[in-house]
């Protein structure tokens, strides 16, 4: 090949990888831009977007959170670069402080689902993976009696060196009865790692990791949206038990409390009316109880005073009148104590 023809051949081979690379550039241009828009239009249908970090969180966990998130929104992997520029384009507030948690791989959510019930959500989803060797185990992890599935042979001297009773029935290994292999806080050695795959035991939590929630300018952390809600379901059951309280010893009338006022009123006026033998069908029965029971009382004593001692002295007749009169006296002073139960 001539050497005026080779130079031609090169310059056009040249021209035509520039032409391409154009293209490319083109489309990937294009294809950003549409990406922009569509990210601008969800911005303008929701408004909280959450940036969320799957970071160590496997593909097939991963589908599963999402799955579950998209119930409240749309879930999206975009580059953080295009969701800045989209966040440009509508004049977000606040921007400088929300590109600090554009860094590294996220996945967005747009939902218009309250940031802190969004939080409390995402703290919900929890996958699990199997455990390698050397993982941590945040809780205690117990193995059930029953089939484990796994044929004998040298699979038996691996339960044993566990320390897991077991049996051979039907041609499978049983597990013998409730054993915990692990405490909260161990690790996970290679041959209970192995165990627990073969068992199909997943017992790593793992969880989308929530980095910021964007709202209108505002910008939540995780600790901003961490509440503990039993802590404060107790301090409401306790601030409505004071109010009530205080609003009986206050007598005020408040649709929460007016069944226990009236309840209490009606005890107090029975109570008072008892008290000074006002008579009401409410207290008829009690005034009759308590008339024949005084009644009775004063009966005993008017018995007792009326039994005669036996005298020695006969000198002095007029000591019998002054006797009949004093009994007199305090029959009139019971007969006067019994009228006055009735008014």
């Amino acid at each position: 090949m001539k050497s005026k023809t080779r130079t031609q051949l090169t310059k056009l081979m040249s021209e035509l990888a520039k032409t391409k690379e154009r293209e490319r550039l083109r489309k990937s241009i294009g294809l950003k831009s549409r990406v922009v828009e569509e990210i601008k239009s969800l911005l303008s249908r929701y408004k909280v977007v959450a940036i969320v970090s799957m970071d160590r969180v496997p593909s097939a966990e991963s589908r599963r959170i999402y799955s579950k998130l998209s119930e409240y929104g749309v879930v999206k992997l975009y580059k953080n670069s295009l969701v800045l520029r989209a966040l440009q384009d509508v004049k977000a507030k606040n921007l400088e402080e929300i590109s600090k948690y554009l860094t590294g791989s996220n996945t967005f959510i747009f939902t218009n689902t309250n940031p802190f019930k969004l939080a409390k959500l995402l703290d919900e989803f929890v996958e699990y993976r199997y455990a390698k060797p050397g993982d941590t185990v945040s809780f205690d992890i117990e193995l059930a009696p029953g089939p484990t599935g796994i044929k004998p042979g040298p699979s038996m001297s691996l339960f044993g060196k566990l320390k897991i009773p077991t049996q051979v029935r039907e041609g499978v290994i049983w597990i013998a009865k409730d054993t915990k292999v692990l405490k909260q806080g161990d690790k996970v050695s290679v041959e209970l790692s192995s165990l627990l795959r073969r068992l199909g035991i997943p017992v790593v939590p793992i969880k989308a990791q929530l980095k910021a929630v964007y709202e209108d300018g505002f910008i939540y952390l995780p600790k901003d949206l961490r509440i503990d809600y039993e802590e404060i379901k107790k301090s409401i059951t306790a601030a409505i038990s004071m109010s009530k309280s205080l609003a009986l010893e206050l007598a005020l009338p408040v649709p929460e409390v007016i069944p226990e006022l009236i309840a209490k009123a009606r005890r107090i006026s029975i109570e008072l009316a008892s008290a000074i033998g006002y008579v009401t069908p409410d207290i008829l029965q009690e005034l009759f109880t308590k008339a024949i029971s005084q009644a009775i009382l004063v009966a005993q004593v008017v018995s007792s005073k009326a039994t005669p001692e036996p005298s020695t002295d006969t000198t002095h007749p007029e000591s019998g009148e002054k006797e009949k009169e004093e009994e007199k006296k305090e029959e009139e002073e019971i007969a006067e104590g019994i009228a006055s139960l009735f008014g």
